[in-house]
């Protein structure tokens, strides 16, 4: 009884390392951070979140100066209202993890920055979740081999379950 306590406590554990090998930091603004916009280009950061793919476990780092990070409601964002955060920080330097799939909305909270443009609605798909459609139809996928790996893993994802995997005959012969 004690084997199969510890064997399912490896392969919780091993979960949790797959999952977290898969996630990706995204950082937010690149070498500028997270700041007010030109005045021209108020939808640089929409812009650039539509570039990404943003999945479950991921996180979103905004680095700042005097300055802060919300994430609000739908509502609190197209009105650039900044009242009643879900999150707040404004310690010059914030990691959000993306936690769920759906939308998330980002807005900064000094005055007059989000009406300038200092806001961003993040996407955050499944994991596993299949790739945006292209505008044309993809060719039918060909089944995978045996040997291949499931498309998304990583080679320790790969070797992590290979051990996994081995775990029960190693069991079972003790």
């Amino acid at each position: 009884m004690a084997n199969l306590v510890s064997l399912a406590l490896l392969l919780a554990l091993l979960g949790a390392l797959c999952r977290s090998a898969d996630a990706t930091a995204f950082e937010v603004g690149g070498d500028d951070g997270w700041v007010v916009p030109p005045a021209s280009d108020g939808g640089m950061y929409n812009r650039w979140a539509s570039k990404n793919r943003f999945l479950v476990g991921d996180s979103v780092h905004f680095n700042y100066k005097e300055d802060s990070v919300l994430v609000v409601t739908e509502d609190d964002y197209n009105n650039c209202r900044a009242t009643h955060p879900i999150f707040f920080s404004n310690n010059d330097d914030t990691e959000v993890e993306l936690d769920r799939p759906g939308l998330f909305y980002f807005i900064s909270g000094a005055t007059g920055h989000c009406e300038r443009g200092q806001r961003m609605t993040v996407k955050v798909l499944r994991q596993g979740a299949p790739p945006p459609s292209p505008l044309t139809p993809p060719a039918p996928p060909t089944p995978p081999s045996p040997s291949a790996a499931a498309p998304g893993t990583s080679a320790l994802a790969g070797a992590i379950a290979a051990v996994a995997m081995s775990l029960p005959v190693i069991m079972l012969t003790v």
